[in-house]
């Protein structure tokens, strides 16, 4: 997070746009509406097969390739006029035709990259007049909504589902282990346990293509690795693919407190980080400037300007779908001001008696059970697919109290709490680590298993110790009291990288901060890099994917008017192509900048 007081952080030159001029500042552009497909499980139409004409017309929406492409690589493909195959006087009906089409040549070319490709000697394969995409397991299975998304994102590809021959130009997609048997079931949409989870296979051969994975996660992301090849060479070439991530955490967090963003908006950048296989989205919807989501425990907190019920629900379906959790964050005891404004009696007070906007009076009981009051309301509205894990994010940052020099002499009050509770050496640090550890409590008395605060909700030499189950996202070293990354992962601490010096997008550029850089995320960013520029300073066995399990770009929106909503998602493209492509996979990035930053631009369709 960020807040006017904080120390001064090294100047950096600003970097040249990546993204050319500003986009329009009228305002927000009119969202091309979308309609998701009922899910597998839960209804839908079923088994049916439409014509798709050979370059017929796509349907409406930004998920589908845009007609152009689409035209251009069925023409590749030809239209699979072969001739009939069948021995003089045979009869029945007449097998498909084996169609014909342009070579595809090279790797494919996706971001981010896949991380093994196997070449073979062959034509690869092309979208073509009369292919299908066939899930032989039936409308029930848990893919068949990949399947159904991956036909619209190829302009309308027919979905066959039941066990059916897979004929030539066809696509099948099927759940499978490593040893190629059938996947165990899972609930559908369920997010995955570790990167082995959203592992998959993609082959094509004989001009057909097959993607195999262990969840609908893995054949989630073969789906979106194919929409990709499609929209940077025409298709797949011939070969196969094999590909996971090294992370497990990888996203992007949106403050939508200070700055108000449409659902429609929302959803748009759900689609794009499904698209670079980025899976957490975190959304810090209160904060001093506002709270952004309707209340029925507490209403007259909400802001006039903020999402219904009915439009978060819509969210977490979108999400769901992509398989991206979504991380509610009310922070406290800090950045409460559009809270306290309807709870004068709770704000906390210096020794003079001037009022601390955005900080709770943690020592008052009452502060306490509105907090919690809420996180029981959010973390029934957020709910999780079942057997997923159920992230929150208790906020912890920047506590008044604690952002000076003498806490205790600045907020006798609080000092006097401390004591009472935790004996005479108590002190505000104490208090506020009890603080987070009961909000931690009320989290999970609620069902929430994965709790996360800030680094400078950690404190150091306390008597009262934060939860050990207690996640920690780093976001900056400059903060009072400075806590070294390393001083977590050698406590064993688990540690989720937002960097401020890479991963931080805020609004105005306050304080300092410029903003990021795709370029400077690919060329010098890592997991590892928890603070500054340089990798923390721990050994190599503290630095794996279970203690440090991913990252997430942060959007802060310090100085609100200084972007709109398009401008910020121009600004934020390329950041969170580069990171998608650093949390995928740790090895130097065979591209040049150049040539992802073409790339980039060309599997998104904004070329």
């Amino acid at each position: 997070m960020s807040y006017p007081n904080r120390p001064g952080r090294p100047e950096r030159p600003k970097a040249a746009p990546e993204n050319g001029p500003p986009g329009d500042r009228r305002g927000e552009r009119p969202r091309e509406r979308c309609e998701e497909r009922p899910r597998g499980r839960r209804g839908g139409r079923s088994g049916g097969l439409r014509a798709a004409p050979c370059g017929g017309r796509p349907p409406v929406g930004r998920a589908a390739l845009p007609a152009a492409l689409l035209v251009t690589a069925l023409a590749l493909a030809g239209c699979s006029d072969a001739a009939d195959s069948r021995a003089p006087g045979a009869t029945g009906p007449s097998p498909a035709p084996t169609p014909t089409w342009q070579k595809v040549t090279g790797t494919p070319r996706t971001v981010p990259a896949v991380r093994e490709f196997r070449a073979a000697d062959g034509r690869g394969w092309r979208p073509s007049k009369g292919a299908r995409i066939v899930v032989p397991a039936g409308e029930k299975s848990t893919v068949a909504d990949e399947a159904r998304l991956l036909g619209q994102d190829l302009g309308g590809m027919p979905v066959a589902l039941g066990d059916q021959p897979v004929r030539p130009g066809d696509v099948e997609v099927k759940l499978a282990g490593k040893d190629g048997k059938a996947a165990p079931a899972r609930p559908d949409d369920a997010p995955t346990g570790d990167t082995a989870d959203e592992a998959y296979t993609l082959t094509a051969r004989d001009t057909r293509l097959t993607l195999t994975a262990p969840t609908d996660a893995g054949i989630f992301y073969a789906t979106r690795t194919v929409k990709q090849a499609v929209r940077a060479a025409g298709g797949l070439p011939e070969g196969t693919v094999e590909d996971r991530p090294d992370r497990a955490q990888r996203g992007m967090l949106l403050d939508n407190a200070r700055k108000p963003f449409t659902a429609s908006w929302i959803e748009d950048r759900v689609r794009e980080l499904g698209d670079l296989k980025l899976n957490q989205l975190q959304l810090h919807f209160s904060d001093d400037q506002g709270f952004r989501i309707a209340s029925d425990t507490h209403p007259e907190i909400v802001s006039q300007d903020h999402l219904s019920k009915d439009e978060v629900r819509r969210i977490l379906r979108l999400a769901h779908s992509r398989h991206i959790s979504v991380i509610p964050e009310i922070d406290s005891p800090g950045h409460l001001g559009a809270v306290l404004d309807h709870y004068p009696e709770l704000q906390l007070r210096n020794a003079s008696g001037r009022v601390l906007r955005g900080a709770i009076d943690i020592s008052k009981p009452a502060a306490g059970k509105l907090i919690d009051e809420l996180i029981g309301e959010y973390a029934k509205l957020f709910g999780v697919p079942e057997g997923s894990a159920a992230y929150w994010h208790l906020g912890g940052d920047e506590y008044q109290a604690l952002t000076v020099s003498d806490p205790a002499a600045s907020y006798p009050g609080l000092a006097q709490a401390a004591r009472k509770k935790y004996g005479p050496k108590g002190t505000i640090e104490d208090l506020t680590t009890g603080w987070l550890n009961d909000r931690q409590r009320a989290a999970e008395k609620a069902g929430r298993d994965r709790v996360e605060a800030w680094n400078d909700g950690f404190f150091a030499n306390t008597r009262v110790k934060a939860d050990k189950n207690r996640t920690v996202g780093y976001w900056t070293g400059t903060e009072i009291g400075a806590n070294d990354p390393a001083r977590f992962l050698r406590e064993g601490r688990t540690v989720v990288n937002l960097n401020d010096a890479y991963l931080y997008y805020v609004l105005g550029e306050p304080n300092q901060f410029t903003y990021p850089t795709g370029e400077r995320i690919y060329r010098e960013w890592t997991p590892a890099v928890l603070r500054h520029t340089a990798p923390v300073d721990v050994p190599a066995s503290m630095t794996t994917p279970e203690r440090i399990p991913g990252a997430r770009f942060a959007i802060w929106c310090d100085r609100s008017q200084a972007q709109t909503p398009q401008q910020i998602a121009q600004g934020i493209r390329l950041p969170l192509a580069a990171l998608s492509q650093k949390v995928w996979d740790l090895r130097k990035p065979a591209l040049s900048w150049a040539d992802f930053k073409k790339l980039a631009t060309k599997v998104s369709g904004t070329d």
